[in-house]
């Protein structure tokens, strides 16, 4: 008895190689900013409630316990920043072959969308004008 032969992926494989898209990179890389600003403000808001040990109200204890919270966070923090290396890597590397849009291009193209929306307004507009006269 012989078995298939293995496709190169399996569903959920090939699904998430579609889902890692560039946009949804950037989406993650976004998070990934996040975190660290979450991070970073929580880092500078343990630094600044602990208490330099210079023995005024010295409590080994708890400057132990905000010391480790301090290191985790910084441990954290590194995961992070190299999380967020990763993603722009990649997602350099996905748009290497592409062109930059001129900045004229997509002005104009902002202008007709601009119109578009204007003339769909001003349309829903003129549509609930008929029917708040027909009621």
């Amino acid at each position: 008895m012989t078995t298939p032969p293995l496709a190169p992926f399996s569903g959920q494989q090939a699904q998430a190689a579609r889902d890692v898209n560039t946009a949804s990179l950037c989406r993650i890389g976004q998070e990934t900013v996040q975190d660290i600003v979450l991070r970073t403000m929580e880092i500078f808001q343990l630094l600044r409630n602990m208490q330099l040990p210079n023995g005024v109200t010295y409590h080994p204890n708890t400057h132990q316990d905000r010391l480790g919270k301090l290191q985790e966070h910084l441990r954290t923090l590194s995961v992070l920043f190299r999380k967020l290396r990763l993603v722009y890597d990649k997602c350099n590397e996905n748009c290497a072959g592409l062109d930059p849009i001129p900045p004229e291009k997509l002005k104009q193209k902002n202008q007709q969308l601009k119109m578009i929306m204007d003339q769909l307004r001003n349309l829903i507009w003129e549509i609930n004008s008929m029917l708040s006269v027909r009621s």
